[in-house]
């Protein structure tokens, strides 16, 4: 159930940002050294890559409402340009995933606060 009386936490939001943005790089470099094998890894963890960078600048995050807003204009887009990635159909996939894995927490207001590595 939706919680209201907990209230927004920017602060929380963007360290849980932060811890995103680093797990996706060692993910990343994890899966590289894995070679071929972990190309779906590798593009998934690019994915929350580009997802937390792009939250993290748009500066949004100390308010739920334009946080939400802006997740929700992120789905809306048609492409995600990225470099160094293996499957662009993949990457898209990945990223929309993330986006709507976040907007359930923002909305939900939880969640932010599982700052482990693996989360799934």
């Amino acid at each position: 159930m939706n919680d209201t009386s907990k209230s927004w936490d920017a602060d929380r939001v963007r360290t849980w940002l932060d811890r995103r943005l680093e797990a996706a790089r060692l993910d990343q470099a994890a899966a590289d050294k894995r070679g071929y094998g972990a190309e779906n890894d590798y593009d998934a963890a690019a994915a929350e890559e580009w997802v937390c960078r792009a939250l993290q600048m748009s500066g949004k995050a100390s308010d739920q409402a334009e946080f939400a807003a802006h997740v929700k204009a992120l789905l809306a887009k048609e492409e995600y340009p990225a470099t160094s990635i293996h499957d662009d159909r993949r990457f898209d996939r990945a990223v929309r995933a993330t986006l709507r894995k976040i907007a359930k927490m923002t909305k939900a207001n939880e969640g932010f606060e599982n700052t482990l590595h693996y989360q799934r």
